[in-house]
């Protein structure tokens, strides 16, 4: 095969009918197929219907598992063996450099099977799973990634007059994506990758105004998914270097809040070596959902009221010294053109004189275990203003430009 070609992944032990009918929609599209098996019951007949370079047999992606085929397909149990096959399919697909867009389909199984995979492909590839718990919470499906969901209305089992519309109708979609690409205007343009928050606004939009005559300025909302959709980037390649002025999820994660990082925060800034600028803003804060959603053993905290679907809770001292801690590590591990700035005029507009949450004592916690933990002091920039202030922004963008023409660490 030469040419783009779309992968149709699913259970052909099950779904073989609906795998297929997709197959057909998008080769009347155009488009070249391969499909995918990813059975963890009993072997399927549908290669015998297609060349041997057309369909990639379960057996070869299970071959993929770290401990082996058999760890796929000797399991007993239904959920252990689709909880390997989708390990193995993950691996499969990291090396797979034949994909140029897939499709998917089942039910919460399959989904489950599928959607990590995806979420393995790099950001831009088209990726669309029709699925029947596409209609409730996908987010831990779709994670950091661009996968469309697609609701399958019936049950993915047979093939009627609505599975066959709406099937199709994702074949077409994806072939629609993958012969449209859409023109990279900005390629000329390094990427630069921002996070923010509605308290951190007034700092990124002038970061990245005075950015964009020279570089893209890509603006990721630090929402715990936000983080790691900008880390997948900068693990993809697609990202030259962070500004990662809002940290404020590793506040969530510590302790409990509904907009969390994941223990890998930061990890992709580790593993390239990609320059880095981060800061402590919104980190005087923990994020919950409406008022009466705020867990009880928070009762007696401060809190103040963002909208009525979003309450925040100020950090203590203690809190502070944990985040201090748990950054200094990661910034330890950081091996590319690295720093860290200190606003000590305040983390956040609500860090401010006659602001709700203005504590020097919990920010002097925070700045006091970030000193003590990091190796290299001199990756430190204290600034004496407000994150929010133009002269935090300015200083930002001068030690950005110190870091990038090749600064030492």
């Amino acid at each position: 095969m030469s040419g783009p070609i779309a992968a149709i992944a699913g259970t052909f032990d099950t779904k073989a009918a609906e795998l297929t009918y997709i197959a057909d929609c998008l080769t009347a599209d155009g488009t070249q197929v391969r499909l995918i098996d990813l059975s963890t019951g009993q072997a399927t007949s549908a290669q015998s219907a297609l060349g041997a370079d057309q369909f990639v047999p379960a057996s070869e992606v299970a071959a993929h598992h770290p401990d082996g085929a058999q760890a796929v397909l000797n399991q007993s149990d239904r959920g252990a063996a689709v909880t390997a096959m989708a390990a193995a399919f993950t691996a499969y697909v990291t090396q797979a450099d034949w994909i140029s867009g897939m499709i998917g389909a089942g039910g919460s199984g399959g989904t489950a099977l599928i959607a990590p995979a995806m979420r393995a492909l790099p950001i831009g590839l088209p990726k669309l799973l029709v699925s029947t718990v596409a209609s409730g919470n996908v987010a831990p499906y779709v994670g950091p990634c661009d996968i469309t969901m697609m609701y399958s209305v019936t049950d993915v089992q047979g093939l009627n007059r609505i599975s066959r519309r709406v099937l199709g109708n994702a074949a077409h979609a994806l072939a629609g994506m993958m012969q449209n690409a859409t023109p990279d205007t900005t390629q000329d343009k390094p990427a630069i990758g921002l996070t923010m928050f509605g308290v951190t606004t007034h700092c990124v939009s002038q970061i990245a105004e005075a950015l964009s005559p020279s570089y893209d300025p890509l603006v990721f909302h630090a929402t715990g998914t936000g983080g790691q959709s900008m880390e997948k980037l900068v693990d993809s390649g697609l990202i030259n270097a962070v500004i990662d002025l809002t940290t404020t999820e590793i506040a969530d994660m510590l302790v409990g809040g509904v907009f969390p990082a994941t223990p890998d925060r930061m990890g992709a800034i580790i593993r390239t070596g990609v320059p880095y600028i981060g800061s402590l803003g919104a980190l005087d804060m923990v994020n919950f959902g409406a008022r009466e959603t705020v867990p009880d053993k928070f009762k007696d905290r401060q809190f103040h009221i963002h909208n009525p679907q979003v309450t925040l809770m100020r950090t203590t001292a203690t809190e502070n010294a944990q985040f201090g801690a748990w950054i200094a590590e990661r910034l330890n591990a950081m091996t590319g053109p690295t720093r860290f700035l200190i606003p000590s005029g305040g983390l956040s507009a609500l860090d401010a004189p006659d602001q709700a949450f203005h504590d020097p004592q919990a920010a002097a916690a925070l700045i006091l275990a970030l000193q003590n933990g990091i190796k290299d002091p001199t990756r430190l920039v204290h600034i004496p203003h407000n994150i929010n202030s133009t002269e935090f922004a300015q200083a930002t963008l001068e030690v950005f430009h110190d870091l990038i023409t090749g600064a030492p660490q």
